[in-house]
């Protein structure tokens, strides 16, 4: 396990703003915090970059053991973060965002 989740608890509601603006950073749509979640919607052009994207967001969810609710239609997946062991958002839910939208970048 990745030690990033070890120890780790319900980030406060400033440390949340303060995480999600990094996470952002210049972003128009970046992701937002609802309903207690971290959230984010990805569109791609059709049915088969959408599979591509969730197969490789598993790949990731698998690998830190730490995973995502998904909504997935024909061109989109929205992701929603929360951490459901310590109630709230944790640091584990930014690590894994961030990782997330590096697939969008590669």
């Amino acid at each position: 396990m990745n030690p990033i989740h070890q120890n780790r608890r319900a980030l406060s509601a400033t440390e949340i703003v303060t995480q999600l603006t990094q996470l952002n950073g210049d972003a128009a749509q970046g992701w937002k915090l609802i309903e207690g979640s971290l959230e984010k919607s990805y569109r791609f052009p059709n049915f088969h970059e959408t599979m591509a994207f969730v197969n490789a967001l598993a790949w990731i969810a698998h690998r830190e053991d730490h995973h995502p609710d998904l909504s997935v239609s024909y061109g989109q997946c929205t992701v929603r973060f929360n951490t459901h062991d310590v109630g709230g958002i944790s640091v584990s839910d930014f690590h894994c965002a961030a990782a997330v939208d590096a697939l969008q970048k590669a």
